[in-house]
């Protein structure tokens, strides 16, 4: 999502004597802001989420001791799986499947890993159920801060971009928006969802290609708020936010509204 170069042509002798000679009766040439550079996506790359975001046929997602669907993390960019039980049709997960399934989400450059935080399971494992997938594809989870990027939630093990087999992004992003306090991000270009849990829930969409510069652009701010409203009144919480390795402590909560 970087930088786009465009390489011109050479052009003939006489072309450039004719516009030396017609630029003096020609008005001048400003810029047009639509001809700035697009976001554009690396070759192979739209294969490459295509056979992601294809199920494979007959296949499900196993089913605990009590016939219960599992949740299934399959790291990419690693090509490892984690299933864990889940306690109810909500999710709930174990502290101890929070190590299982940490290490499916580190940092596949670095091999870092951060315990992920439950609720944000929950929402993974309640995304899975919904679309009936065999599994949660993911692409990014864990991301260890660097001088100058926080790399927001991320390195906090509170968010995750994934793809849903089967399914198409934006209807995994219009239910995922439905589930409150959480941070619902569609990528068009780069082909997946960003799904973290927060205080408040903020959803947005990014039309930045791969490896470019985001270009995110906040959306349906009142369904947040209602999204927020409708969990509220069922009972459930924005969850209790820590960090093991930042010596943070169960009931340390914090708000992001714009970080992804």
């Amino acid at each position: 999502m970087r930088t786009a170069i465009r390489i011109m042509g050479a052009v003939g002798l006489g072309l450039v004597v004719g516009i030396a000679t017609a630029q003096s009766r020609a008005r001048p040439v400003r810029p047009n802001p639509s001809h700035a550079a697009r976001p554009t996506i690396p070759a192979g790359y739209a294969g490459i989420v295509r056979a992601w975001h294809t199920a494979t046929p007959g296949k499900k997602a196993p089913r605990d001791t009590h016939g219960r669907p599992m949740l299934v993390l399959h790291g990419m960019y690693i090509d490892e799986r984690a299933a864990i039980s889940a306690q109810s049709d909500e999710g709930g997960f174990y502290v101890d499947d929070l190590f299982h399934a940490g290490h499916v989400l580190r940092e596949p450059a670095t091999g870092n890993e951060h315990l992920p935080e439950l609720r944000t399971l929950d929402l993974l494992y309640r995304i899975q159920r919904h679309f009936d997938a065999e599994e949660i594809r993911v692409m990014s989870a864990y991301r260890t801060p660097v001088p100058g990027n926080s790399q927001g939630l991320h390195a906090r093990g509170r968010a995750v971009d994934f793809v849903v087999p089967g399914a198409e992004d934006i209807d995994v992003a219009r239910f995922a928006r439905e589930l409150g306090f959480a941070g619902v991000g569609l990528y068009p270009l780069g082909s997946f969802v960003h799904v973290d849990t927060r205080e408040r829930s903020y959803f947005w969409i990014d039309r930045s290609g791969p490896g470019h510069r985001s270009r995110e652009r906040g959306i349906l701010l009142d369904v947040a708020r209602h999204a927020d409203e409708l969990a509220r009144a069922g009972g459930e919480t924005p969850g209790t936010f820590f960090s093991v390795a930042d010596g943070g402590a169960p009931g340390e909560e914090e708000t992001d509204e714009d970080e992804n």
